[in-house]
């Protein structure tokens, strides 16, 4: 595959994660056009034009779009972030029903418009629609993938970075699993630089404890939970992730993220999507990556997948 030039992204929903990735694609400068649907006429017209007025500072980039579905036509990714909202309290499975019907109608008429398009999930429970997106639009699956725990990731790395007093970028650590609740640091495969994380000094020449490890990952499994509590929303980091993601894409990359596909015999687990290492591609998803898993950890992937299986089949989508 190769770089796609005049490159095209579609977002679907003008909430607040539509519109903070719309401005972070804008800001980075990740496709030449971007592309804002909403079902709200007046609401992604406003979007658009408050997007439109700063783009003398944000390099050659366009916005466009509107309230017709025709906005999409000929988009390389389209990015799918409408649907129900997550409230205080709610888990992201508990979203999954509702934005499931919304998938069912929409994929096709998505697939229609950019047949040729990589589709990514950023709604919620996103492994899950994964999975319906994937059989509602009759694609290939390494043409269907979602954020998975790429944001999750980005937090685990910042709470790193800063207990151990070393920049984001020299932490080299990932959650995986499911996109929620059962999702869990790959803290075997975890390094500050060259050094393995248990080994990292952090006070008084004393690495890091494997309790303190834990409480970490825990603060990242609830940061969306007390963002929502706060706020309403996430969507600044989910925003920009989402845009790292899509220049992966428009790229041709084949950066190593942990974006959520369905699986085909990763360590037992097939027919569901689950964060795990992933090259990424002008073709999606590229390759999944077998890596090392520690005894626990298996055992930990194996429960997140059940957790996701047990709502698909709920929803009569095995």
């Amino acid at each position: 595959m190769a770089v796609i030039e005049n490159s095209k992204l579609a977002i679907v929903g003008a909430g607040a994660v539509g519109t903070s990735l719309a401005y972070a694609a804008l800001l980075r400068g990740t496709a030449r056009e971007v592309s804002l649907y909403d079902i709200n006429r007046e609401k992604v017209n406003a979007e658009i034009l408050d997007l439109a007025h700063g783009t003398a500072f944000t390099g050659a980039s366009r916005i466009r779009g509107g309230s017709d579905l025709d906005v999409v036509n000929g988009a390389n990714v389209v990015v799918i972030t409408a649907g129900a909202k997550q409230h205080p309290g709610q888990s992201r499975l508990d979203l999954a029903g509702d934005n499931v019907e919304i998938l069912r109608n929409l994929m096709p008429a998505l697939v229609e418009r950019a047949p040729e398009a990589v589709f990514m999930l950023v709604t919620n429970p996103c492994d899950v629609l994964t999975v319906a997106a994937q059989r509602f639009g009759e694609l290939p699956p390494n043409r269907v993938l979602s954020s998975g725990t790429v944001l999750d990731t980005s937090r685990l790395r910042w709470l790193i970075a800063e207990r151990a007093g070393v920049a984001t970028s020299s932490v080299h650590a990932m959650i995986v699993g499911e996109h929620g609740d059962s999702e869990f640091a790959l803290w075997s495969q975890a390094r500050i630089g060259p050094i393995p994380i248990g080994e990292w000094p952090v006070a008084d020449g004393v690495p890091f404890a494997r309790p303190e490890l834990d409480r970490i990952a825990d603060d990242v499994v609830h940061a969306a939970y007390r963002v929502i509590a706060g706020k309403g929303a996430t969507n600044y980091a989910i925003g920009v992730s989402g845009a790292r993601i899509v220049e992966a894409i428009l790229r041709d990359e084949h950066a190593i993220l942990p974006v959520s596909s369905i699986l085909d015999g990763y360590r037992g687990v097939s027919g569901v999507a689950l964060s795990v290492p992933t090259v990424v591609d002008s073709s999606g998803v590229s390759e999944v990556l077998e890596v090392p898993f520690d005894e626990e950890e298996s055992e930990r992937f194996r429960a997140s997948a059940v957790v996701v299986r047990r709502t698909i089949e709920s929803l009569g989508l095995d």
